[in-house]
């Protein structure tokens, strides 16, 4: 029997085959329920410390709360490797994890495709508003209070976050006519730019027709559109957001939509998930979907398989093929 283990916090529903082929490498456990003090006991007693990796995931957080402080200080000193399946981590405290000597991994790539469909068909829809006559034609009212929209060609948009699903977002628009401008923390290389022009922060917000939000939630980027950024966008502006809620200041938002500065938003995900502002859910110029941007068969399984990908390169090799960005950087 393998001296050391691997341990999968709630299910793995795709890729089971691919889980269990790892018990010729470590001893499998699992943790598919039971709650955070459950869990908590069970670190405490000795259960887990022959773990050297976890799987977990943003669902999985339901069984055991987030990855913060006082739960990676819990987890044994056997743990070396968090292999996480989501684009976001915001979760797990990747700076008590780093302290412990915990190396994180995520599953960047594999969404890319899935969640930039998604803020495209947000995009079309909050330009169309098209909530309105998907309400109407179910309410047996015709076109009822549908207006006019606006088409995507000849628009700028601006990206801000031109990681990979920036750039698959930035891909698709251009099939409808748009400019493309971003903001990153660093320009990227003009093969990479694929002919998007490199822009400040600020000129980013003066510029765009639609504004799409396309980077990690963290301290820094919390909220990093508010009041102040909004008053710098252009009337009528577009606001789409598949990526965190949270990297919006949603009361904001609110209240610029109703003030008519956001002409319409397209959003996929909130600030307090499931909680939705009641500002949002009652404007129709609001497009709204229940962070559904993953949700295909195809690209979660491809996620699971990353991650388990990065767990057997974990045990293998002592490396991680996709670690966060902020423990690469140090």
């Amino acid at each position: 029997m393998p001296s050391q283990a691997a341990l999968l916090i709630g299910d793995i529903v795709h890729a089971r085959a691919e889980w269990e082929a790892l018990s010729s490498l470590v001893t499998l456990k699992e943790f598919p329920e039971g709650g955070r003090e459950k869990f908590l006991e069970n670190c405490k007693s000795g259960q887990y410390d022959d773990v050297i990796a976890i799987y977990r995931s943003n669902i999985s957080t339901k069984h055991t709360g987030p990855f913060d402080r006082e739960l990676i200080s819990a987890l044994p000193k056997s743990v070396k490797y968090i292999c996480h399946n989501g684009a976001g981590y915001d979760n797990i405290d990747v700076d008590a994890a780093t302290e412990a000597g915990i190396a994180i991994s995520s599953t960047p790539i594999a969404v890319n495709n899935a969640t930039a469909d998604v803020a495209i068909f947000l995009m079309i829809g909050a330009l169309r508003q098209a909530y309105v006559p998907i309400t109407a034609i179910r309410a047996g009212e015709w076109h009822g209070k549908t207006t006019l929209g606006h088409d995507p060609n000849g628009k700028t948009l601006g990206i801000l976050g031109m990681g990979g699903i920036g750039r698959e977002v930035a891909r698709r628009a251009r099939a409808f006519g748009m400019n493309i401008i971003y903001h990153n923390r660093n320009k990227l290389p003009p093969e990479l730019e694929d002919g998007a022009k490199y822009v400040s922060f600020d000129e980013l917000l003066a510029q765009s027709d639609v504004f799409s939000l396309n980077l990690a939630l963290n301290a820094s980027t919390r909220h990093i559109i508010g009041e102040k950024e909004l008053a710098k966008m252009k009337d009528g502006v577009v606001i789409v957001n598949p990526a965190r809620g949270a990297l919006i200041d949603e009361k904001a938002l609110v209240r610029a939509l109703e003030s008519g500065k956001v002409a319409s938003v397209g959003l996929d995900v909130y600030e307090n998930e499931p909680q939705v502002e009641p500002g949002l859910l009652n404007n129709p110029r609001a497009m709204l979907l229940p962070h559904i941007g993953t949700m295909t068969y195809e690209t979660q399984k491809e996620m699971e398989l990353l991650v388990l990908n990065n767990l057997r390169s974990a045990i293998e090799k002592g490396e991680l093929l996709t670690q966060v960005p902020e423990q690469k950087k140090r």
